[in-house]
């Protein structure tokens, strides 16, 4: 039987609290806080953080496909999958795939490799959905968007979650769009949406799948779909007639936001994270219709119970200082820019040459003397051997910060900017930015993690590089 091998989630670490929106504008949700990506991530960076989480300690080689689902790639015109996938340092053989406009691309993600997996045409895939939606400033949107991510690999062998059965509705319902040039999401009016669209379709297809497979709502463990807010969440689930007390998943609205395509895999994964063998659980995800899942935990659940999922994150953060720091890092005020020289062009070429090594942060390890090295290089500069070496990988690795500098006078959009010498265990030493960093806390000898992040975006160029991160266990 074919289903979930592993997961892994990601949440920003910056929280904004709706009651700094209240009080920018006098008007809102004042309860709970949204997560909130820092300036320098984007769906590209948060996705690479989620698949991290879920296939560390996984042969890479081992993953034939990769599809990746979001509402806000960076590029509209470029495949977003392959950058994750360099990232990863997965394969140049791995099918990549975009699964982009809609907000149940997760579930539809997650169906297509369910599909390639029982079809034989690929052994292990990598699903993972990442979004980080706007609202318009002073709406309601812009209080329940949250940023985040999630991923999960699939496959037939030492499945911890088995997928049993898909039941699909399809519905061009105009409740959320936004059309291409526009920053802001839009919603249709609110009792259109729940006597048309979301809460009329949706429970019906949970009742219908139930119903083909001899199940009673009774024999679920837990309920885990998407909502637009926590009003229309409730009215699904007692429509569908299960308990919100103790069969519904926690939404993590209060707490993250609605985080769009990746809500509902985001949510599942919370469920998974306190799972038990022979739960069955009930999957559902809506957008311009909806899929709902059929899943069966099995005993191999507990070997990920040290995965990175989303319980991890719920207190792995800080607050933001301020509602006037949110509008900088999404750009929607400006600003007077510092008296620099322009930013120099983004080179194709040269990205072309660092892709092997610089993407996916692997130096070199020396076959004759085990010396480690980072940028690779054909020369040994221990030993001299030349061109025997063999890859060696630093973005899953932990290191020590031996040195660091707070630069106050670089053009930055988070300043200082904090500039770094890490050293790993067993050799190798890498220069890099440090990023979701409290000033007060960055020591000498501290331990620290590579992050993927966004550097610079050049003549419509996103450039991304690694960045290291305090290690938060």
């Amino acid at each position: 039987m074919a289903g979930i091998i592993s997961y892994g989630g990601y949440v920003p670490f910056y929280r904004l609290s709706r009651k700094e929106i209240v009080r920018a504008w006098g008007s809102g949700m004042p309860k709970g806080e949204k997560a909130v990506a820092s300036f320098d991530e984007d769906s590209i960076t948060m996705a690479v953080a989620a698949a991290q989480n879920c296939i560390k300690g996984i042969n890479k080689e081992d993953i034939e496909g990769l599809y990746f689902a979001s509402t806000t790639f960076p590029y509209a015109e470029k495949q977003s999958a392959a950058i994750v996938a360099e990232a990863l340092g997965l394969t140049a053989q791995v099918r990549t795939i975009d699964i982009s406009n809609s907000l149940r691309g997760g579930s539809l993600a997650l169906i297509t490799a369910l599909d390639a997996v029982k079809a034989g045409s690929i052994s292990k895939a990598l699903v993972i959905c990442a979004d980080t939606r706007m609202g318009y400033p002073k709406g309601a949107n812009e209080n329940t968007y949250g940023d985040g991510a999630a991923a999960l690999l699939i496959g037939d062998t030492d499945v911890a979650v088995e997928i049993d059965a898909v039941s699909s509705v399809t519905a061009d319902i105009l409740e959320t769009w936004r059309s291409f040039g526009e920053v802001f999401s839009r919603q249709s009016e609110g009792r259109f949406s729940r006597e048309v669209g979301y809460t009329k379709i949706f429970p019906k297809a949970m009742i219908q799948l139930l119903k083909e497979h001899g199940l009673a709502t009774t024999d679920i463990a837990k309920l885990a779909y998407n909502a637009p807010d926590a009003g229309q969440h409730r009215l699904v689930a007692k429509k569908a007639g299960f308990d919100l007390k103790t069969q519904v998943q926690d939404p993590l609205l209060a707490n993250i936001g609605n985080t769009g395509s990746a809500m509902a895999l985001m949510i599942l994964i919370s469920a998974l994270e306190k799972a038990k063998a022979g739960e069955k659980l009930l999957l559902g995800s809506y957008g311009d219709g909806c899929d709902v899942l059929l899943l069966q935990v099995t005993e191999n659940i507990a070997a990920l119970k040290d995965n990175r999922g989303i319980d991890f994150y719920l207190n792995c953060k800080k607050s933001m200082d301020n509602y006037m720091k949110y509008l900088l890092w999404r750009e929607l005020i400006q600003t007077e820019p510092a008296p620099r020289p322009p930013q120099p062009m983004v080179s194709p070429p040269s990205l072309e040459r660092d892709r092997q090594w610089g993407m996916a942060l692997r130096g070199f390890k020396c076959m004759e003397c085990n010396f480690i090295q980072f940028p690779a290089q054909m020369v040994c500069t221990n030993c001299g051997a030349v061109d025997k070496r063999e890859p060696y990988e630093f973005s899953s690795r932990i290191g020590k910060l031996t040195t660091f500098s707070h630069d106050n006078l670089a053009a930055a959009i988070d300043p200082p900017t904090t500039i770094c010498a890490v050293d790993f265990e067993g050799g190798g030493r890498i220069m890099c930015d440090m990023t979701d960093r409290d000033l007060e806390e960055v020591k000498a000898g501290m331990d620290v993690e590579m992050t993927f992040r966004k550097i610079q975006v050049v003549t419509g160029i996103h450039n991304y590089y690694w960045k290291c991160v305090p290690h938060r266990g």
